[in-house]
């Protein structure tokens, strides 16, 4: 990156921020969609929500502004056919979802119109590819198809699951889409990296009013929204002649992943009714057993931080299997703080 691209490159931050936080104030003084509080609440009153929104409008006025006076070269994925269906199911999913934060519907319709969106994504051609995934032999390449839609419907709802705290979604945001915009500029792939700084500096301008304590969450506009567009990026980057760098997004979002999927078999061996709303998950216990919003979601940005460290080695380095073994410290790690919070949690009586 030349030192003559910086200027730019800080206004372009600062105008998409100042959008984000202008449409989030916006929605918190005069278009005010309340989110009442319930079982799976972290909070006891009445708040604002669907704020995400100014995410989503940052980041669909910053590819604007990347077409307008970006040049024919910066522009030009715009026009792909990959990154057209990625920007039409992003606008479904967000659409879906702030529908959902506003009248509230049931979880299988808003499954059902990812699905629709998810297949969207796939029939532009945005598929895992059999070369991608080192340890899959040719002979279940058909996997890809399965293992595509697996990431893209999961990544997008486990992040709306992790969005449970003040600052929480936001902070882990800001971290994740600024480590995967210089990994994309390292890569050779400005355009990615410009549409990741945009998640970054909309989420910024979220952050400014979800901070603990927040005056309005994200809903599920903004949530759903970031997790779609996280698992489309990896999708995209990794067709950029960059294989390699599929699995840099599930390296920076591991702790929300691992999160996700412990949550889910913790609560299935336990024989709870998975469809219900809980407040069961390693964040949420975290915060019950008394470390406040602040601090778990400071743990999180933290984690995600490291993550991206590791991310920033791992996107650069050769040997396709030697890179794989950069998730076992973090996988190690985030198993033995499991056992260690669920046992605590079990303790206190919280599950």
């Amino acid at each position: 990156m030349s030192l003559a691209a910086f200027p730019g490159l800080i206004l372009y931050f600062l105008a998409i921020l100042g959008a984000s936080a202008a449409v989030t104030l916006l929605l918190l003084r005069r278009f005010r969609i309340i989110d009442l509080p319930n079982e799976r609440s972290s909070h006891s009153t009445p708040t604002p929500r669907g704020g995400g929104l100014g995410i989503v409008i940052g980041f669909f006025l910053a590819l604007l502004s990347i077409h307008l006076f970006g040049g024919n070269v910066l522009a030009a994925p715009l026009t792909t056919l990959h990154f057209a269906g990625f920007l039409l199911a992003a606008l479904l999913i967000a659409g879906v979802s702030l529908h959902d934060d506003m009248a509230g519907q049931g979880y299988a319709s808003k499954l059902l119109v990812q699905l629709i969106a998810v297949a969207m994504v796939m029939a532009c051609g945005s598929l895992i590819e059999a070369r991608q995934i080192p340890w899959l032999p040719d002979w279940l390449a058909w996997l890809r198809w399965p293992i595509t839609l697996l990431w893209l419907i999961g990544l997008t709802n486990a992040y709306n699951f992790m969005d449970g705290l003040d600052g929480m979604a936001g902070g882990t945001a800001v971290v994740v889409a600024a480590c995967f915009a210089l990994i994309c500029w390292q890569q050779g792939l400005p355009f990615l990296a410009l549409a990741a700084l945009a998640i970054c500096a909309g989420s910024c301008g979220f952050l400014l009013f979800n901070w603990p304590p927040a005056r309005i969450f994200m809903g599920d506009v903004g949530s759903t929204f970031l997790g779609f567009s996280f698992a489309a990026f990896a999708l995209l980057a990794a067709g950029n002649a960059a294989p390699r760098l599929l699995l840099v997004m599930p390296l920076l979002l591991l702790h929300y992943i691992f999160d996700t999927v412990f949550t889910f078999c913790r609560r299935l061996l336990a024989g709870e009714k998975l469809t219900q709303a809980h407040r069961g998950h390693l964040y949420q216990l975290l915060n019950r057993s008394g470390l406040s919003h602040r601090s778990v979601s400071l743990l999180y940005a933290g984690l995600a931080l490291a993550q991206g460290l590791a991310a920033l080695w791992f996107s650069n380095a050769t040997d396709d299997h030697a890179r794989l073994w950069i998730f076992l410290p973090f996988l190690l790690g985030y198993t033995l703080l499991a056992f260690r919070i669920t046992h605590q949690a079990r303790r206190n009586g919280l599950i």
